[in-house]
């Protein structure tokens, strides 16, 4: 008998090396970048609506606070193209349960479409390959492929193209969150600006961070971690740079902005070591709350079926 709902759980994300090309005749840059997902999670329930309303979306949860509910959140879209895609059921429910960050540069709303491409392909038992489930992901959002995949995995193109990447070990981070989020075309903006006249050389994977994570090294991480879109998430968001600071001066093992921020992530030793970062965060008063979370985690998955 047909289920009457199903339950993805999809993670967040920090971006080890995002090396930005420059800006192209598209309005795109070329990107290649190595992620890994981390243990924070949002929870994408769904279920075929009863009001014949075509999709709804309800948001719940810790970072519920900004997130549309309207036809610009990635998970409606991401059903939009699923409906039309494999012609099921037009009225779906979708209710999310947030604990990502919301434009947080930890691919909160990507992960959101990933669960709900997840979830259809279970719930309608359409048998999708991951191939073909990230194929669809990539027309919603360069982020969304690589929720579906999860654990370590190099990022090419607009960052959509995935390749798993081979990693040993765990790792341990603290995230130092804002209240209030930053626009990624704003930050790939100051970006361009503040690169104006420079070559900008094709991206390439950095061979010292894939040592690093051959090797589960996360000394060597720490030190390999790098963003190229830091210097603007900075220049729009200066109190970043005091973050930075503090969190290196208590003995982080690196630190970075995630993504187009305005998230920062450190990378610390181990859970003693969280904790030290976090009350040291915490009395700093340059942070407005801090989470802290391990990786690699998984990628979507179905944790109910109902």
């Amino acid at each position: 008998m047909k289920s009457h709902g199903v339950v993805t759980r999809v993670p967040g994300k920090v971006n080890l090396q995002l090396s930005v090309g420059p800006l192209g005749s598209d309005g795109f840059h070329e990107v290649t970048t190595v992620f890994q997902a981390i243990s924070l999670f949002d929870d994408v329930t769904i279920s075929e609506g009863v009001s014949k309303a075509g999709v709804t979306i309800s948001v719940t949860g810790q970072t519920a606070h900004g997130v549309p509910a309207d036809a610009s959140n990635l998970a409606i879209r991401a059903a939009n193209l699923m409906i039309k895609e494999y012609e099921i059921p037009a009225d779906l429910e979708i209710k999310l349960k947030k604990e990502i960050p919301v434009a947080g540069g930890m691919a909160g709303g990507s992960a959101d479409a990933a669960g709900v491409i997840v979830g259809l392909d279970s719930f309608y038992e359409l048998g999708l390959s991951r191939d073909e489930m990230e194929k669809i992901a990539s027309q919603i959002g360069s982020d969304v492929p690589f929720s579906i995949s999860g654990g370590v995995a190099i990022g090419t193109g607009r960052g959509d193209q995935i390749t798993p990447a081979l990693a040993k070990g765990s790792y341990t981070w603290v995230l130092a969150l804002s209240n209030q989020g930053l626009s990624t075309p704003a930050v790939y903006q100051e970006c361009d600006r503040l690169r104006e006249g420079l070559s900008i050389a094709s991206p390439q994977v950095s061979e010292v961070l894939m040592q690093a994570l051959r090797a589960g090294d996360a000394k060597a991480l720490g030190k390999a971690l790098s963003n190229d879109l830091q210097a603007a998430a900075c220049s729009l968001r200066p109190a970043l740079r005091l973050v930075l600071d503090v969190g290196i001066d208590y003995g982080a093992l690196g630190g970075i902005v995630s993504g187009s921020g305005p998230t920062v992530a450190f990378l610390v030793s181990d859970e003693e070591h969280a904790m030290d970062l976090t009350v040291a965060l915490s009395a700093s008063g340059v942070v407005s709350s801090i989470a802290r979370a391990v990786g690699p985690a998984h990628g979507a998955r179905i944790i109910e079926s109902f």
